[in-house]
C-alpha cells in the first residue's frame, strides 16, 4: 500500500479551486486501488494536509496523471502559498477499533 500526502499552505480559494478540488476527489475515489483519505490542519502553522491511501503505486500514478489533477497542479500558485508532496509505502497500520481510519481492516502484505 501507498500513501500520498499533500501538504500545503493556502491562499484564497475561489469557485474554480472548489470545482477542481471536487473533481480530483471524485476521480481519486473512482480509481481502482483507491482505499481512502483523510485531511488534517495544523492550527499553529495554518498548513493543511490531505492523505490518500492506495493499494498500488499504479493506482496512485493514475490520479497523478488525471487531467483535472494536472490542471490544478499547473494553477496551484493561484490558491497555494507553497506545497510539498510525500509518497510513502505503508508497511503496517494498526490500532484498536476506537478510532475509525481508512486503513482499518487492510493489511500491507
Amino acid at each position: 500500500m501507498y500513501a500520498s500526502t499533500f501538504i500545503f499552505a493556502k491562499k484564497q480559494y475561489d469557485d474554480e479551486f472548489h470545482r477542481l478540488d471536487e473533481a480530483i476527489a471524485t476521480a481519486a475515489r473512482a480509481i481502482p486501488g483507491y482505499i481512502g483519505e483523510e485531511a488534517w490542519e495544523n492550527a499553529a502553522t495554518g498548513q493543511m494536509s490531505n492523505v490518500y491511501y492506495w493499494a498500488s503505486l499504479e493506482a496512485l500514478q493514475a490520479l497523478m496523471q488525471h487531467p483535472r489533477h494536472l490542471e490544478a497542479k499547473a494553477a496551484q500558485s493561484r490558491w497555494l502559498d507553497g506545497y510539498r508532496v510525500v509518497i510513502s509505502q505503508v508497511l503496517r497500520s494498526y490500532g484498536d477499533e476506537g478510532l475509525a481510519h481508512p486503513l482499518s481492516g487492510f493489511s500491507a502484505a
